[in-house]
């Protein structure tokens, strides 16, 4: 059977470049543009919370909703986008879902009333449906392995700097010309950069083994296969359990801390959305820090990494419980004070942001990473990312707003035991991941993939 080894990063060409340094840097920039104005669209919302509560009277819990359901769309449809993705046009695949989701966001400037501006958003995120994932795959497969966790790292951060722009723009955009403008604004850089991202290099679409060929026959053969196989990985299970446990922190703190400003500093909601926007910053550099420190750490022995990461993910939850929770504790803090704790928090909660999405490409087979990234990205979205704003609002709605982001970050918890058990498993599974593909026609076989 025949297939372009150049295609498919493994063994020795596992460290090499696809293509040119140039060509790979130039899909890297465009794939991290793209990253950043997702975020962008996604986030924008979260400075307008107080807009909407006072014109709508929206419920924390409903607020909390307009973030979730992108979420949630996303997840449910990351992997069929990826399937499609990997075995069709990563480019073409990109070049659509970000026309779709800038297109969606435009149009929830025209929403009258909640239930509109809820299916709006619902369809952005449909729109962003296995970008990540699909990102990710192209990344990998264009630059050397060794460069992989820091690379994962950056282009997931890239996130938390369109979270950034996204929650400023919205506060100042809001302040001048109404909520309803913020969306329009932000909407329209994503459709110049999905035409320009039709001049990114792809890559060919290559035979996994005999046996896919032959499940090729009906699409649900397909996916129950391609399935099969990314779970026969212990460690990608627990990291599919970690890495969105950690994501519920982030994500409630991301959509909650601007309310939390303007309700207990007295903030106007452009103030607030502009000093919240430093702890998303923190995040985005927290990232590629901890992605940097985790990649050199992993060098020490077989899951070194993934234990630093758990180590990571505790020390977060005990900073962020204090700095919410220390005013119920009698413990007296000043704004300054209790704000610099949260930007810590922020700068650490982001630590499993690139080592998870590191992780599972590892334990994963070349020919399904977009694949195998997409099943990850299912686990955070709606575990993780769905979960966070809409959890923290309804216990807003019960215990208050300070309390609610005191015992968010206790599904840290789950992260540290999680990615602890995956340190366990992981050389084993890296091993297995890098079973031989095809040998191209006219050569020997030297195994199919189980």
């Amino acid at each position: 059977m025949a297939i372009d080894l150049h295609a498919v990063p493994h063994g020795p060409r596992d460290d090499q470049y696809l293509v040119s340094r140039r060509a790979a840097w130039f899909a890297f920039a465009m794939t991290v543009g793209l990253m950043i104005f997702d975020y962008v669209d996604r986030q924008v919302i979260v400075s307008l919370f107080p807009h909407l509560k006072a014109e709508w009277n929206l419920s924390d819990k409903q607020l909390g909703s307009l973030v979730s359901i992108v979420s949630i769309t996303v997840a449910l449809g990351g992997i069929p986008v990826a399937l499609f993705a990997d075995r069709v046009s990563r480019v073409k695949s990109i070049v659509g879902m970000a026309g779709a989701w800038s297109l969606a966001t435009i149009s929830c400037m025209f929403a009258p009333g909640f239930g509109a501006l809820f299916a709006a958003r619902a369809v952005v995120g449909l729109g962003e449906a296995g970008y990540g994932s699909v990102g990710a795959g192209l990344i990998a497969s264009h630059f050397p392995a060794r460069m992989r966790g820091t690379l994962m790292a950056g282009f997931f951060s890239s996130a938390s700097i369109g979270s950034v722009l996204g929650v400023i723009l919205g506060g100042v955009i809001a302040d001048h010309w109404g909520w309803k403008a913020a969306f329009g604004v932000v909407g329209i850089p994503g459709l110049a950069l999905a035409l320009l991202y039709l001049f990114v290099r792809d890559y060919k679409t290559v035979e996994l083994t005999p046996r896919l060929e032959k499940a090729r026959q009906s699409a649900g053969s397909v996916a129950r296969h391609i399935v099969r196989v990314l779970t026969r990985s212990r460690t990608m299970l627990w990291v599919c359990i970690g890495a969105p446990a950690q994501l519920i922190v982030v994500s409630a703190v991301w959509a909650w801390l601007p309310s939390f400003l303007v309700r207990t500093q007295g903030m106007t909601p452009q103030a607030a959305g502009v000093k919240a926007s430093l702890v998303v910053l923190a995040g985005a550099i927290g990232s590629i820090v901890w992605g940097a420190v985790v990649d050199r750490v992993a060098r020490r022995g077989p899951g070194a990494g993934l234990r630093t990461v758990a180590t990571l993910c505790l020390i977060t939850l005990l900073v962020i419980c204090f700095a919410f929770g220390a005013p119920r504790l009698g413990i007296a803090l000043s704004g300054n004070t209790q704000f610099a704790l949260i930007l810590l928090g922020g700068l650490l909660m982001t630590c499993t942001v690139g080592p998870a999405s590191a992780a599972v490409i590892d334990v994963t087979h070349p020919g399904v990473r977009s694949t195998g990234a997409s099943i990850l990205s299912l686990f955070q979205n709606l575990f993780g990312l769905a979960l966070g704003p809409f959890v923290a609002g309804a216990l807003s709605d019960s215990i208050g707003l300070e309390t609610a982001l005191t015992i968010t970050p206790l599904f840290g918890l789950i992260a540290v035991a999680a990615f602890l058990r995956a340190a366990i498993t992981y050389q084993a599974d890296k091993a297995g991941s890098a079973e031989p593909l095809a040998a191209p026609a006219g050569t020997p076989a030297r195994g199919a993939l189980a």
